[in-house]
């Protein structure tokens, strides 16, 4: 038998939102950490790319605001946007203080119009945060860290989330922390680690909450045609090219993901000229290519689209709450509306520092638990991922899509995928991470967020 254990808070990821969430309410409350599987090798600490702040001179958290929202086409969250870009040097401030060591000078990336872009070694920025952020946590006295241990259902009483269900026990808690990063490994193609597969969506949808934005996937422009291998942005900014075959350029290296994405899909191929830059500035980079038979110092590298991250997820307000009292959301596996239809290059690391952090504060208020005798148990069905499910989510919801491929999606048997596909046929545009080939321009009808819950049909709301 199960046994049954009690925690004042939860929080389940050992991401870098997750860290962040469990650092900040640590300094009121116990907080136990689940994660899958260790903390010192999370998603999180494959984050190439930097950490975006207005922190230079000629900068300002409003031109970053104004970045992001460009990069969103149009139907970014005001407030979420000005908490972000607001918040954002004290939360660099904060990884300084931590001690995070992070390189000179600034990086520009795709979509900004100022260099912004903190790193730590080159292209190592979400390992230097992660493993700082997880020192901390695991030397803590108020933080429990327990590793290779996965969430498999959310206690659910009187429409409250009460805790949650894991093979080992049932822990109830007055409040739970989702932080279990996005779905991009569902597709064939993906830069992510194999576990990225929406499992924390997949809970939180089953227990009542809603999601939004499941459409806006972001396929990566440069991953190594061999094995989805990232070449990060970073690349791009310091000045590496992408060229085709016959070493012309053929597009705007700097210009958001999207644009990039389908003008090298458009050629089904394309090289990243690295031959330009200081590739000393990216010894990890360059190791991996040169240990996978390439030489950046005389030879282009064979690039195409993989699928990055996605913005949606749980809806949130500012502070994590899901629409299911007791139940927060932070990181890629929320969303607050912060990135729109398309993520601007290195938020995503700065959303889980701002918005984890607001979730970890924002928890710990919530009222004491009750008797929780009516858990409501339930029983969903497992879908294994096979190659056959990742192909499918790759032809019918990839890079271009039609209503044809997401009728055929839209029939699986595994929920995300479902999920996915009915919300892209819902949006009857092409918007950012959208593209459809059916409907290939934006139209202002779809300027917002389709959203779903349990047993209704997709809506669109208008976020302020």
């Amino acid at each position: 038998m199960q046994r049954s254990e009690q925690a004042e808070l939860v929080v389940v990821g050992g991401g870098v939102a997750g860290l962040a969430a469990a650092l900040a309410a640590a300094s009121e409350t116990d907080v136990l950490v689940l994660s899958s599987g260790p903390v010192f090798s999370s998603n999180s600490f494959h984050a190439q790319g930097g950490v975006a702040a207005a922190i230079g001179a000629d900068d300002s958290p409003s031109l970053h605001a104004d970045d992001t929202h460009r990069a969103g086409r149009g139907i970014c969250r005001p407030g979420a946007v000005r908490t972000l870009t607001e918040e954002a040097p004290a939360r660099i401030a904060d990884l300084v203080d931590l001690g995070v060591a992070f390189d000179e000078g600034l990086g520009r990336e795709g979509g900004h119009s100022r260099r912004r872009v903190v790193h730590a070694g080159g292209a190592e920025t979400g390992k230097a945060i992660a493993r700082t952020l997880a020192e901390r946590a695991h030397a803590h006295p108020r933080i429990t860290i327990s590793e290779g241990e996965p969430v498999v259902d959310l206690r659910v009483a009187d429409g409250r989330c009460v805790g949650v269900v894991t093979p080992r026990r049932s822990v109830a808690a007055r409040a739970t922390v989702l932080a279990t990063g996005g779905y991009a490994a569902l597709w064939e193609r993906t830069t992510n680690p194999p576990g990225a597969l929406g499992q924390g969506i997949d809970l939180a949808y089953c227990a009542g909450a809603a999601l939004a934005d499941l459409e806006f996937v972001q396929f990566h422009p440069t991953a190594l045609v061999d094995d989805g291998f990232l070449l990060s942005e970073a690349l791009r900014g310091e000045g590496a090219l992408l060229v085709d075959d016959d070493g012309s350029r053929f597009t705007d290296e700097l210009a958001p993901r999207d644009v990039v994405t389908r003008a090298i899909a458009e050629r089904g191929r394309a090289r990243l000229d690295l031959r330009g830059i200081e590739r000393e500035r990216f010894p990890g980079l360059i190791a991996t290519l040169e240990r996978a038979g390439y030489d950046p110092a005389a030879e282009p590298i064979p690039v195409a689209p993989a699928a990055h991250y996605t913005v949606g997820g749980i809806v949130t307000d500012l502070d994590g709450r899901s629409t299911v009292p007791g139940l927060y959301a932070a990181g890629e596996c929320a969303c607050t509306g912060v990135h729109g239809a398309n993520r601007l290059a290195s938020n995503s690391l700065l959303e889980c520092l701002v918005f984890g952090r607001r979730a970890g504060l924002a928890a710990v208020r919530e009222p004491s638990l009750r008797a929780t005798s009516g858990v409501r148990p339930r029983t969903r069905p497992e879908v294994t991922v096979t190659p056959a499910l990742r192909h499918a989510l790759w032809e019918d919801a990839g890079v271009i899509r039609s209503a044809e491929g997401l009728e055929r999606l839209a029939r699986s048997r595994a929920l995300l995928p479902r999920l996915v596909a009915e919300s892209a046929l819902a949006r009857r545009e092409s918007r950012g991470g959208h593209f459809r080939s059916d409907f290939p321009t934006e139209d202002e009808e779809f300027a917002g967020h389709v959203v779903l819950e349990f047993d209704r049909e997709p809506r669109l709301e208008r976020w302020s």
